[in-house]
Parts: C-alpha cells; sequence; structure tokens
C-alpha cells in the first residue's frame, strides 16, 4: 500500500514538471513565487484602498480591478456585545456583458443581500394569505390552532401501545389490528 502512495506521488511530480509547474529552472526551492505562474495576462488592481481595523475594531476597504470587478465593505463594533456590523458590496460583469451589484448588510439581525440578480419568490396566492391570517387570529385568542386536537403534528401520542399491537420474540411478531 505504501509503494503504491510512493508511486502516485511520484507520477503527480513528474507530470506537473512535464506541464511546467514547480520552482522555475535556475531557482532553488522555496525561493519566490513557490512555482505560481498566472495563465493568461495580469489584471492591473486599479484601486487597493485599507483602513482598520482601528483600536476600537472600525474598519473599511475598497479595490477595483482593471476588469471591473470591485468590492468594499465598512465595519465597526456594535453595542452592547460588540459584535461587528458591517455592510458593503461587489459588482463584476458578466461575460456576456450583464453588470452584476450586490450590497449587502451584516448585523444583529443577519446577514442580507439586496441585488436585482437574485431570484424573488412569487407572492403568496390570496388563500394561503387567508389561511395564515385565520392561524393567526386563532393563536391571539388562545385556541389550540388544530383541527387535530393541539398538536401541529396530530394531536397528542398515545401512552400506551394502541389495541391490537404486540411484541413477540426478538426480531419481530408484529401483529396489527
Amino acid at each position: 500500500m505504501f509503494s503504491k502512495l510512493i508511486l502516485c506521488v511520484a507520477a503527480t511530480a513528474v507530470g506537473a514538471a512535464r506541464l511546467g509547474y514547480g520552482p522555475p529552472q535556475g531557482r532553488a526551492p522555496g525561493g519566490g513565487s513557490a512555482g505560481f505562474r498566472p495563465s493568461g495576462p495580469q489584471v492591473p488592481i486599479l484601486r487597493d484602498d485599507r483602513q482598520g481595523p482601528d483600536e476600537f475594531g472600525n474598519y473599511n476597504f475598497n479595490f477595483e480591478t482593471g476588469d471591473g470587478i470591485s468590492r468594499q465593505e465598512q465595519g465597526a463594533p456594535q453595542p452592547p456585545t460588540g459584535a461587528v456590523a458591517s455592510q458593503g458590496g461587489w459588482s463584476f460583469t458578466f461575460p456576456d456583458g450583464t453588470p452584476a451589484r450586490f450590497n449587502f448588510v451584516a448585523d444583529g439581525d443577519g446577514y442580507r443581500v439586496e441585488s436585482d440578480l437574485i431570484p424573488t419568490p412569487p407572492p403568496l396566492p390570496p388563500h394561503a394569505i387567508a389561511q395564515i391570517e385565520k392561524a393567526r387570529r386563532e393563536d391571539a385568542a388562545g385556541g389550540s390552532g388544530s383541527q387535530f386536537g393541539g398538536s401541529q403534528f396530530g394531536g397528542s401520542r398515545p401512552s400506551a401501545p394502541r389495541p391490537g399491537f404486540q411484541s413477540g420474540a426478538p426480531g419481530g411478531n408484529y401483529r396489527y389490528p
């Protein structure tokens, strides 16, 4: 088993060397870019502004690349827990030319993203809204709210086996009415 592992590692190393991965020729291992070679043209970074986090935990950043990708975010601790609330967004362009913009808020109420590209569910039909309102009225009146005896899962469970149920020897021997 160990010899198969060594063989797989050796084959992977040979294959990677043939494809041009690994340390560049003339460099010692561990030096420079550790064998990373970007494919295609490099994309310039047009903006890279970063501030913080400061001694209070406040931060913000904003960057933009030459291919139209941008990302920005601001955050600050919120009393009384000191949990950081943040807001920001990102944008890019799809290959077909469609612009994509997303904004978000992350705070005590959760993480919320807004975008015209995020699908939204269709509106509830009137009969569903009527059922929800009826359930709210029943809950407010203190009713059970269920036609099955007080539980949304079909009433209370019996404490004893139902009549006609027998448990015999291990492995079964069950009889139902």
